[in-house]
């Protein structure tokens, strides 16, 4: 008997499907959740190779499977969070984009940026930008400026230092 339990008990749940969804809904509480435990059942007989044993009474050993597959359903449920408690932490969360303070203050200390770059001469201005804002290799500015890799590390050195005294930078 042991080698037609599989399809003996498809056949049970098929035949007896109303009854067993009515134990279940008695025994859940719920005829959703009942359903949803048939449901989850009838995938694990098509999934299983093989039921060990013989099963002596088919309709309540498909009750008792459905309601622990119902039990692992609640329980994988119960790790969850609702919707409710996503808001909650999400709101949480801070902003990380800056205030209107912030965004007022960082557009004035660039403002002053830029007034004291243009007090520089040229080339030490140019110097500074080609090398910090747009990432020039030293070398490719001395290159195109047509000076040595020494004075473009002295002037840019000088365009920093400059920068920082008249902003009181650290």
């Amino acid at each position: 008997m042991t080698e037609n339990v599989l399809p003996m008990l498809r056949s049970v749940l098929v035949q007896r499907y109303e009854q067993i969804k009515r134990s279940l809904s008695i025994q859940l509480g719920s005829a959703e959740l009942a359903g949803d435990a048939l449901h989850e059942t009838w995938l694990r007989l098509q999934r299983d190779a093989h039921i060990a044993g013989p099963v002596v009474n088919p309709q309540a050993y498909l009750v008792r499977m459905g309601v622990n597959l119902a039990i692992d359903v609640r329980r994988s449920q119960s790790r969850m969070l609702s919707a409710e408690d996503v808001q909650e932490l999400m709101s949480a969360i801070p902003d990380p984009a800056p205030g209107p303070a912030q965004v007022a203050e960082m557009r004035s200390e660039l403002e002053a940026l830029k007034a004291v770059v243009n007090e520089m001469p040229a080339r030490r201005r140019e110097i500074l930008i080609l090398v910090r804002w747009e990432n020039w290799p030293q070398r490719e500015v001395a290159r195109r400026l047509g000076i040595s890799l020494r004075t473009v590390e002295s002037e840019l050195k000088a365009a920093q230092e400059y920068c920082a005294a008249r902003l009181a930078w650290p």
